[in-house]
């Protein structure tokens, strides 16, 4: 008797340029007839996307700048490639949600890639996140969209990845049913772990996107070194586990090799390790309930020392910041991550100094926190306030 074919997944991937796309793309092809690309988004990298979609032959490319989108039109025209490609915030959205499609692989950085997320739990689809703004930013109203819909979520960033591998297979929400005490996330501590207050607040652009063990995008790899983007995963944690804050823990652990932990009542910790590679969180969302070939090399423990330390919140304030947006709950963790996408902006331009990052956030969060956040317009308006309060105050900074 034959064995039973399963349909391929057909996947839309959004943030396709990135690193997350490049790797998702890079797990796809590696399972030939087991994924078909519906649809590949970008932004400005028209040279990349022309690649993709020759490699790849996705039906729909989209690219967020007009600008771009008519400059890949006249590429693939020229390569008779039969792609249509669509520009727009609604584009994203109409194929974050086509028919067409089961998945789709939420990698857009910043909250420019919320709307076009949130309408794929609408629509019911599985989705892979690793857009961490999406629940950093509207929490309740993603979740509920996801189990109004009966949508999949699946989480891509390797601490959550790492904790959902751990926590049991049956998993539905409820810690303490589930016999958790505590999420441990880990974090590297990024490349300024051991400098002083003084050298991290000078710190350079050049300094601050070089990470010791991830290969990221500039905008992720400052956040790593500020631990914002811890402090961002710790605000996800709260809504992909159902967690109270005080459940959520932070560990330094610069080795990269485990990737976050859940503690038991029982005194268990359960913990995922591997190598630092994002096509492993990649591969196991892509192939859950199974588990996939992803490319990665095999973690090798022989003659290795893992160590772990306590996060310093006087060196590295926003982890702290985070907790504390956390806690104040209402539009606070949106007004937190506006803030933080302007001062780094404004950093990686060489426009003012890494210590404004920190102090930029804690003005937004003083000037704004409280307001509204029961509805996706509510958070949209706090998101777009807290750019131009943030704006306004770093216009008096200098680097």
């Amino acid at each position: 008797m034959s064995p039973v074919r399963t349909p391929p997944r057909v996947l839309t991937i959004l943030g396709a340029t990135g690193t997350i796309g490049v790797n998702t793309l890079d797990v796809v092809a590696r399972h030939p007839g087991r994924f078909e690309v519906f649809a590949l988004t970008g932004a400005t990298q028209v040279e990349r996307m022309v690649e993709q979609c020759r490699v790849h032959r996705p039906r729909i490319a989209v690219m967020s700048e007009p600008a771009a989108a008519a400059a890949l039109h006249q590429r693939l025209l020229a390569e008779k490639l039969p792609v249509e490609v669509r520009s727009g915030a609604d584009a994203l959205t109409e194929v974050a949600t086509a028919p067409e499609i089961d998945t789709v692989m939420a990698a857009i950085v910043g909250a420019a890639g919320l709307p076009a997320t949130l309408a794929a739990a609408h629509a019911g689809k599985r989705i892979l996140l690793a857009n961490k703004e999406t629940l950093v930013v509207s929490g309740q109203l993603f979740m509920d969209a996801i189990a109004a819909s009966g949508a999949e979520l699946l989480p891509i960033d390797s601490e959550h990845n790492a904790i959902f591998q751990s926590l049991p297979r049956d998993f539905r929400g409820d810690l303490q049913q589930a016999g958790v005490n505590a999420l441990w996330l880990t974090a590297s501590g990024g490349p300024f772990r051991t400098l002083s207050a003084e050298a991290i607040a000078s710190a350079t652009p050049a300094q601050a996107i070089a990470h010791p063990n991830w290969v990221m995008g500039k905008k992720i790899s400052v956040d790593s070194a500020s631990l914002m983007n811890k402090g961002l995963e710790v605000i996800e944690a709260r809504w992909l586990f159902n967690a109270q804050p005080g459940q959520i823990r932070v560990l330094v652990h610069p080795q990269s090799i485990v990737h976050s932990m859940v503690e038991y009542i029982d005194g268990s910790v359960l913990a995922q390790l591997g190598t630092p590679d994002m096509r492993t969180p990649i591969a196991y969302a892509l192939g859950f309930p199974e588990r996939i070939a992803a490319g990665v090399s095999a973690l090798e423990l022989m003659g290795r020392q893992l160590s772990f330390e306590a996060p310093d919140t006087a060196r590295f304030p926003c982890l702290q910041l985070a907790f504390d947006a956390l806690a104040a709950g209402g539009n606070a963790a949106a007004v937190l991550n506006a803030a933080n996408e302007v001062a780094v902006e404004r950093f990686l331009a060489g426009a003012v100094p890494f210590s404004q990052i920190a102090a930029s956030i804690a003005h937004a969060l003083e000037a704004l926190a409280g307001g509204a956040a029961t509805t996706l317009d509510d958070l949209l308006e706090a998101d777009r306030q807290a750019r131009r309060v943030t704006t306004t105050y770093l216009e008096t900074v200098r680097a």
